[in-house]
């Protein structure tokens, strides 16, 4: 995978599929920035592992949903390294509940944490990427976003507006060279989906043309991609994750 920049910040970096694309970033040469903001363990630990096996990664404690936080962690890196050329806004939670018992908390909260985040760190990085007529951008969305779910509307909206958002973001940073898209992964294997017996595991199977869960290595492979310079004609997509459960 060739790479024009050398820097690259991930939020939400600390563990699941944020921190394995660390490990795969790290991998391709690239320095990785792995946002968290709790657990300091999980972060320092992943850091550790990542050099340890001859790759480049530092920690960044903040709130990904905190504009002046965000715009700050920018700053620091690019003071250190002298650029940031790539984001991945991977950040985000779930308060999942049928509608009838869900809050207007419950919906902003999972707003706030997914799309509003996602909205911070493709504003403060354009700012920098314009400056360097460069830069590409991976806004992690979910087959959620597609499709809908029972249970998930706050997700599903944030979801949802991550690639509407994407695409519009696209439009207006062309000009500047800086590229944004967005994946929306399918069902991946994860601790959640560990604890699922076999039988439930097979009716998810029955929906899915690949007959099996995603790996998050797959989806850091498709981020790899749209980040680096072999997608440099590629904007405002959508890259779909998910075995084929929605084509």
């Amino acid at each position: 995978m060739k790479f024009t920049g050398k820097n690259v910040l991930i939020t939400g970096a600390s563990k699941g599929i944020g921190a394995q694309i660390a490990r795969t970033l790290a991998e391709f040469g690239l320095k990785v920035w792995i946002n968290y903001r709790s657990k300091p363990e999980l972060a320092e630990a992943l850091m550790q592992e990542i050099n340890n096996n001859g790759g480049k990664a530092a920690i960044i404690c903040f709130d990904a949903s905190d504009e002046n936080a965000f715009a700050q962690a920018i700053k620091s890196i690019v003071d250190s390294d002298g650029e940031l050329s790539y984001l991945v806004n991977n950040a985000g939670i779930t308060k999942d509940k049928l509608v009838l018992r869900m809050s207007t908390q419950d919906f902003n909260d999972v707003i706030n944490a997914n799309l509003n985040s996602a909205f911070i760190g493709c504003k403060e990085a354009f700012k920098v990427m314009s400056k360097q007529r460069f830069g590409s951008v991976v806004n992690i969305s979910s087959i959620i976003g597609e499709i809908g779910n029972a249970g998930q509307v706050n997700y599903a909206a944030s979801k949802g507006a991550i690639i509407a958002m994407s695409k519009s973001f696209a439009k207006e940073a062309a000009s500047r060279n800086v590229r944004y898209n967005s994946i929306t992964p399918g069902f991946i294997a994860s601790d959640m989906t560990d604890v699922l017996s076999d039988e439930i595991k097979q009716t998810y199977y029955k929906s899915i043309p690949l007959a099996r869960f995603g790996d998050a290595k797959e989806v850091a492979n498709a981020v790899a991609f749209l980040l680096s310079d072999y997608s440099s004609y590629i904007t405002g997509e959508v890259l779909k994750v998910n075995g084929g459960l929605f084509m």
